[in-house]
């Protein structure tokens, strides 16, 4: 922040406020001062679109100052000078700009991103009539020159504050040396990655306002979808064993969608035979859940996006690119496989085994007691924690009929995209657990052996399903993020 701040105030230079000489009284204020890295650049390079995209940005993140009890002292070039009375509500301000700004920088070229930098104190202040000074605005000012790009530094005094009452990960960042600041400042930085990979933060109290509309298939079936989030727009292709209500209050799935919410504008639908969608269906195969994401595609109005299949579902999604190389710019596919259990060569036990799941699904899915369903959460996500295993086996129940669970089965059996693979021309990322106890590694590794130039990342977990609580969450996500945005 340059220049003078308001006729008759004080004047701000880069070092100290100086102040004009009005009656004056002090109290303890947060401060959180804000501006953009690399302003200077962006404005040599390009001054009327900088100057254009930065009243969109002011525009978009100003109103919360007021949301959160502050007010806005200065404005000067691409600064941001806000007063609270709360050091919780300052912080709570900080991170909602932060997490509007990842959404509103998302699908924009990294080299002309306004990234704010954000530093946050807690200190007293002097006011007159209209302006404040002294070093608690010093502070939060080199506490936001010393921020990461996107990042937001606050005091020790505020860290101290707000370690309990915020359900954000901080990291400390020791005894810092600040410009014109006689002592060293012991300084917090907001850790986003550990938010991440613990599932707490801002994501995750992402408030999800999800509105679920349907759409008919060419058969008639009636198909629920919803777009959640803003950013860069990634299409979920639909799989066994969905709920789209069911799963924003999951122990097991509503991390991932809220962090992705938090950075992508996402697509989810009810495959046919499946939660919000219409469990009456005559036709039960591979081809109907490749016309159905066709369907909800075009009724949702997507153009360009990226698209993402989870295990069989990363079948259904080489299917649609392979068809469509149009309208996907990306493609991520995780815990999938190119040929159902029907298709590839089995031994005698393993044909056996298939069967006896089969009949097992028949016989126990939709009753009370969970112990049949039981068994495909011991398959699906081995390492459960009580708490997601009852709840995915109530997935289990509501998300499907016996009958419907025991159909998708058999035709899964019967998949076999194994020609397409070389056919796909779209960027491609495939991931998969060392350790799946439902979808062998193997598989994994021949999807992206067999797809031309695509990238196989390798999670260290024994669940298909990945959890929240273990690190592999962490590393599944910012795959996708990097490789979505880029």
């Amino acid at each position: 922040m340059r220049g003078k701040a308001e006729e008759g105030g004080g004047v701000w230079n880069g070092d100290r406020v100086q102040p004009a000489g009005r009656a004056m009284e002090r109290r303890l204020s947060a401060i959180l001062a804000a501006d953009i890295a690399g302003y200077s650049r962006l404005m040599g390079e390009d001054e009327e679109a900088t100057v254009a995209a930065l009243k969109g940005h002011q525009q978009a993140i100003f109103p919360f100052v007021t949301a959160y009890g502050g007010r806005i002292i200065d404005t000067a070039g691409d600064g941001i000078l806000a007063e609270f009375t709360s050091v919780v509500a300052a912080v709570e301000c900080a991170t909602e700009i932060q997490k509007t700004m990842a959404r509103r920088n998302a699908g924009v070229p990294k080299n002309r991103r306004m990234e704010f930098r954000i530093g946050v104190n807690l200190g007293d202040v002097i006011h007159d009539e209209t302006r404040i000074y002294g070093d608690g605005i010093n502070v939060a000012a080199r506490l936001e020159g010393i921020a990461e790009p996107g990042g937001i530094c606050v005091s020790a005094q505020v860290f101290e504050q707000v370690d309990r009452a915020l359900d954000i990960v901080f990291k400390a960042m020791g005894s810092q040396v600040l410009k014109n600041i006689a002592r060293p400042v012991d300084v917090y930085a907001v850790d986003w990655e550990g938010k991440a990979q613990n599932g707490s933060g801002a994501a995750q109290n992402l408030e999800l306002e999800q509105r679920v509309h349907f759409c008919s298939a060419p058969d008639g079936v009636q198909l629920a979808y919803s777009v959640i989030g803003s950013g860069a727009p990634l299409v979920k292709s639909g799989n066994w064993m969905t709920h789209l209500d069911f799963e924003l209050k999951s122990p097991m799935w509503s991390g991932i969608w809220r962090e992705l919410a938090a950075h992508c504008e996402l697509l989810r639908y009810d495959a046919r035979g499946n939660g919000l969608s219409d469990w009456e269906a005559e036709d039960i195969s591979f081809e109907a859940w490749v016309s159905d994401l066709e369907t909800v595609i075009d009724a949702a109005g997507m153009q360009k996006f990226s698209l993402w299949g989870i295990s069989q579902g990363c079948a259904v999604a080489i299917a649609y690119a392979v068809r469509h190389p149009e309208k996907v710019s990306r493609m991520v596919l995780y815990g999938g496989f190119a040929q159902g259990f029907n298709k590839r060569l089995l031994t005698d036990s393993q044909k056996q085994e298939a069967a006896a799941m089969i009949a097992l699904t028949r016989i126990g899915w939709g009753k009370e007691n969970p112990a049949f369903r039981q068994m495909f959460t011991s398959l699906f996500a081995p390492e459960a924690t009580k708490e997601q295993a009852e709840w995915f086996n109530e997935l289990q129940r509501i998300s499907a009929s016996p009958e419907c669970a025991v159909r998708y089965m058999q035709a899964m059996g019967e998949i076999d995209v194994l020609p397409l693979l070389s056919r796909v021309t779209v960027p491609t990322l495939v991931m998969h657990s060392r350790d799946d106890a439902r979808v062998p590694f193997e598989a994994g590794r021949k999807l992206a052996a067999g797809i031309p130039g695509a990238r196989f990342v390798t999670l260290q977990s024994k669940n298909h399903f990945i959890l929240p609580n273990e690190p592999a969450f962490h590393r599944l996500l910012e795959e996708i993020r990097l490789f979505v945005e880029t």
